[in-house]
């Protein structure tokens, strides 16, 4: 009787704790300061002037998420370990929670590249081991001395074939992937120890991909918190994973809760986008997938993220139209009524 009163009060505990979380709901707004360099002014839909994290805010948004790369100097030093801190200084000033994604790599990482930073070339594996590890550390440090919290990191971006090809490739080195996975995970507990270590994958429509990397994580005992997808009805359409925006979504949501059943981890939508040239219809994406995470996955995805609504041009994602936000925003404003 006594074990049955502790389990009904655990129970309750953690009934509670589900409904104090909020759901977040946020966006990468990574690219803000270097269209604030282009002297890009964004305004909010009755077209008053707007910083972007303040007009994230405006829009009903809790949260950023913040890429780091290594050494970007060639690109502008956008991204890299000031300018991160600079916009985590601005994402607390409006009481957003913060996400920081690290690419390792010195641009853009996803599952088409995972290029090895200039300075880590020449290093082995356990060298490049404490290269990543040192390099999450002292950008988690920086944040942290500037006196921002840090909910969530991402250690490693989109690593459906693992990251610092090809030392950690996952198809050919598990092992080393799985390594250099756990190092950047002690690294994040050193500063932060109760932020929530993320590993995040594309396709979230694709079973298969997510068994292959986790189960391969598990395998070599990584260690990570939380699992990160994303959900692009668009890319996903164009790579015949799915036939329609309806299909995506709903396949996505069962994965997720697959995923919660076989590896007990919470998820987030940590990226997900919908085409800008189409607001109208692309509201009614956005409205769906947060409502399927929020409502259909018995609280085990935590989030959605929107990736770079702001930009617009050759990327056909955004979410905004002449630098105003279109009515694809407006499901985040909804969702947090």
């Amino acid at each position: 009787m006594k074990r049955l009163s502790q389990l009904l009060l655990l129970c309750s505990l953690s009934a509670v704790c589900l409904a104090q979380q909020p759901f977040w709901l946020g966006a990468d707004i990574s690219g803000t300061t270097a269209l604030e360099a282009k002297g890009t002014q964004l305004r909010n839909a009755k077209g008053e002037p707007r910083e972007n994290t303040a007009l994230m805010r405006e829009l009903g948004l809790n949260a950023v998420r913040l890429r780091v790369w290594v050494n970007p100097a060639e690109h502008g030093n956008f991204c890299n370990k000031a300018d991160v801190v600079r916009m985590a200084r601005r994402a607390k000033d409006w009481g957003m929670a913060v996400m920081v994604d690290f690419h390792y790599s010195d641009y853009w990482a996803d599952p088409a590249k995972q290029n090895i930073p200039a300075e880590w070339k020449t290093l082995d594996y356990e060298a490049m081991k404490k290269a990543l590890a040192d390099h999450t550390r002292d950008v988690l440090e920086a944040i942290r001395q500037a006196g921002v919290e840090v909910r969530w990191v991402q250690v490693g971006n989109e690593t459906t074939h693992g990251f610092l090809w090809p030392v950690g490739r996952a198809e050919q080195n598990m092992r080393q992937y799985a390594g250099l996975t756990d190092a950047g995970y002690q690294a994040v507990k050193a500063v932060y120890p109760q932020a929530e270590v993320i590993v995040h994958l594309d396709g979230g429509c694709d079973p298969k991909r997510y068994d292959f990397i986790f189960d391969g994580l598990q395998r070599y005992k990584a260690r990570f918190d939380m699992i990160g997808v994303s959900i692009y009805p668009y890319w996903d359409m164009k790579a015949r994973l799915t036939r329609s925006w309806q299909e995506t979504v709903e396949r996505a949501t069962a994965n997720i809760n697959r995923l919660w059943t076989k590896y007990r981890k919470p998820l987030m939508v940590v990226e997900t986008g919908v085409e800008a040239k189409k607001p109208e219809e692309g509201k009614q994406i956005m409205a769906a997938i947060i409502d399927a995470s929020k409502h259909k996955t018995n609280g085990h995805c935590e989030g959605v993220f929107y990736w770079a609504p702001e930009l617009e041009g050759h990327y056909p994602l955004g979410a905004f139209n002449g630098g105003r936000p279109t009515a694809i925003m407006e499901a985040f404003t909804e969702a947090a009524r």
